[in-house]
């Protein structure tokens, strides 16, 4: 495996667990509800197995986020357009600011979802 690939594959495992994080879920939690077992999971989230695209599909509808951002953050799809695909950049934005809680990442994150299906 080349070294961008496991780059790209631990960066793919830290915004799953960040997404799981956000849902306020444990690892077993989401697990159960992607129907993946608890240690394949724990892989992912660690950058040490590739999923395939339906385990992909399964996480990101147990985390109520777009099949494509995850599948964009595996490198399946080419960079995204922010004109088409805005949620990716703008919750990985509120993520990374080290100046809000976890609390106020939660509660942006959810506001700017809610704003997105309206």
């Amino acid at each position: 495996m080349s070294e961008q690939w496991e780059r790209q594959l631990k960066a793919l495992g830290s915004y799953i667990r960040a997404q799981r994080q956000v849902a306020n879920l444990s690892l077993r939690q989401l697990a159960d509800l992607a129907a993946i077992s608890n240690p394949y999971l724990s892989q992912v989230e660690r950058g040490l197995h590739q999923p395939s695209v339906r385990v992909l599909r399964s996480i990101a509808q147990a985390l109520n986020i777009s099949a494509e951002t995850l599948l964009t953050q595996a490198g399946l799809f080419g960079e995204r357009d922010e004109a088409h695909s805005p949620t990716p950049g703008v919750e990985a934005a509120i993520l990374a600011d080290a100046g809000l809680s976890k609390q106020n990442k939660e509660a942006l994150i959810t506001v700017y979802r809610s704003m997105l299906r309206t």
